[in-house]
């Protein structure tokens, strides 16, 4: 099935582009070594993401990889669930790094499964040896004892002095006292080998983790989405989920979600409601009949000169004018269900729908209509969205508008690697402390990853014996993980500022349209003009929790 948009390889945003620094900040989750816990303190009080724990702790993966898996299976998964838009970020970009760095694991575990085969299996009960021991020394150094640590090194030393003995002190002779040497040393050789493998890999994640924040453009290879003969479908497949999901991204088809506002654009935080009645000007006359549909297309009109001012000051960057239709979810529903039949096509629902649903769909159950102006400021950290609604019962013509606003992301994705250290006593001056630094990875890690290398081929066994990462329903990469903009002062400025001047635009547009139908548009005027003062109010709130 195509969506209309051909494979054009690996997208990298380059500076200026709108939503350069959220996007990044979200692919370089898929590189990230740190523990898959650190994805809670990411979760804001809507979206919440599930550690889903596993039976074996030595099989747990690390964020990085538990993200990429479970971005890649949710956004490309064929008959995977509807998502939600994106705004401010580039999902396909995402993505694209979550699948590079599935690869780069995947030669990594490639290599680790022949040295576990060669070095483990084929010694075998030494290789079963040597990791009960290490799981003992991880049982002992997860007590809360300071001497725990100690305890555990000593009792690795121990066991190696042990081994060292049997070696030299061998109690049985011929050909299995030799597999037995064999069984004691092969190990520790393979795991010396593997550690080699895994510094390389994890330095190279590492690079690209700090490339992405810091700028630089880093290509996300990704070689299987690009078919090279008519025989490889699953190539083809992957093109298609990979245009599938930039069709999505474009659609006019949101969802409102109660307290949690329009998800994937935040909640709303302002309402504005103009609603007078439709009397004619010259009492004598009746009033030129028009629709709902006249008065959004001329306050569309009117948005689109927004950037346009009498001053040379700077003022409105070029905003994004959409009509949405909005489609009510309950607060608490994990999935959603898009718009289909006719009047849709590759997730767009088409004008003369969109026409229809304005003019009509106003009062009881069913989808709404909104045009909405958006700014993606910030480089993506900040997305401003002001929706208007046009309606008509019986004589009152409302004008509503309401401002929602979509914060940066959370500060775990803009954090940079460090290299690891820890601080110790200086040897003749106990009373100071220096810095020293830590192997990037470490004994426990190399054994955890070539213990996982050869189960990383069938991922379902692997997800149930070290668990996975469960991300919030319905899910959208940029509103799972996105804080309020109120903490942050000129991003709040921002969001407050654009609501006087959009809603004097909407307001103009719409009493010019009246008065040329040949309505009385005193009242709207004075309505107007009190609601214009009012937006000045710089105090946001909770517009979608009424307090009833």
């Amino acid at each position: 099935m195509s969506f209309g948009t051909e494979w054009d390889g690996p997208q990298v945003p380059v500076s200026g582009d709108e939503g350069q620094a959220a996007t990044s900040a979200l692919a370089s989750a898929a590189y990230r070594d740190s523990p898959i816990e650190e994805i809670k303190k990411a979760d804001n009080e809507w979206h919440q993401s599930t550690v889903k724990p596993g039976r074996i702790k030595l099989f747990r993966p690390n964020l990085g990889e538990a993200f990429s898996r479970a971005l890649v299976d949710r956004m490309l998964a064929p008959g995977r669930k509807p998502l939600i838009q994106s705004f401010g970020t580039e999902p396909k970009f995402v993505v694209e790094h979550a699948l590079a760095a599935n690869n780069i694991r995947r030669e990594r575990d490639n290599r680790l499964t022949a040295i576990t085969v060669v070095c483990g299996l084929l010694f075998l009960p030494g290789m079963i040896g040597w990791l009960l021991v290490f799981q003992l020394r991880t049982f002992v150094a997860r007590r809360e004892d300071k001497r725990a640590g100690a305890l555990a090194t000593a009792l690795l030393l121990g066991v190696g002095v042990l081994a060292a003995l049997f070696l030299i002190k061998m109690p049985f002779s011929g050909f299995w006292a030799w597999y037995a040497r064999a069984s004691v040393v092969v190990p520790v050789l393979g795991w010396f080998w593997a550690k080699r493998i895994c510094e390389r890999t994890a330095a190279d994640l590492r690079v690209r983790w700090d490339g992405l924040l810091s700028g630089t453009s880093v290509g996300a290879k990704v070689p299987e989405a690009v078919p090279r003969g008519p025989g490889q479908t699953a190539a083809e497949e992957l093109r298609q989920s990979l245009a599938r999901l930039s069709a999505e991204q474009q659609s006019n088809s949101v969802f409102y979600a109660g307290p949690k506002g329009i998800l994937g654009m935040g909640t709303r935080w302002g309402a504005w409601q103009l609603a007078e009645d439709l009397v004619p000007a010259d009492p004598g006359r009746e009033i030129h009949p028009f629709r709902s549909w006249d008065v959004v297309r001329a306050i569309h009109d009117q948005l689109a000169l927004l950037e346009r001012g009498p001053l040379n000051t700077g003022g409105f960057p070029k905003p994004s004018i959409r009509h949405w239709i909005v489609t009510p979810i309950g607060e608490k529903a994990t999935a959603v269900s898009r718009p289909e039949g006719t009047d849709v096509e590759a997730f767009q629902v088409k004008p003369h729908a969109i026409q229809d649903i304005c003019n009509k769909q106003q009062f009881g159950s069913g989808d709404r209509h909104y045009l909405g102006v958006q700014w993606t400021l910030w480089d993506g950290q900040l997305v401003i969205t002001m929706l208007i609604t046009v309606t008509v019962l019986h004589e009152t013509l409302r004008i509503e508008v309401t401002g929602h606003a979509l914060g940066p992301v959370n500060s775990l994705f803009t954090s940079k690697p460090e290299a690891p250290t820890k601080e110790v006593a200086k040897s003749f001056k106990p009373w100071e402390n220096r810095t020293i630094k830590l192997p990037l990875v470490t004994t426990d890690e190399v054994v955890r990853l070539a213990v996982r290398a050869p189960l990383t081929w069938y991922p379902p066994l692997l997800n149930w014996l070290g668990g996975s990462l469960g991300l919030p329903e319905p899910f959208g990469l940029r509103h799972a993980w996105a804080d309020q903009p109120w903490r942050h002062r000129f991003m709040a400025d921002d969001a407050l500022r654009a609501a006087t001047p959009v809603l004097r635009v909407v307001h103009s547009a719409a009493i010019k349209l009246l008065e040329e139908n040949g309505v009385n548009t005193e009242k709207f005027g004075a309505r107007s003009a009190f609601l214009s003062g009012n937006v000045q109010d710089p105090t946001p709130k909770k517009a979608d929790v009424y307090d009833a």
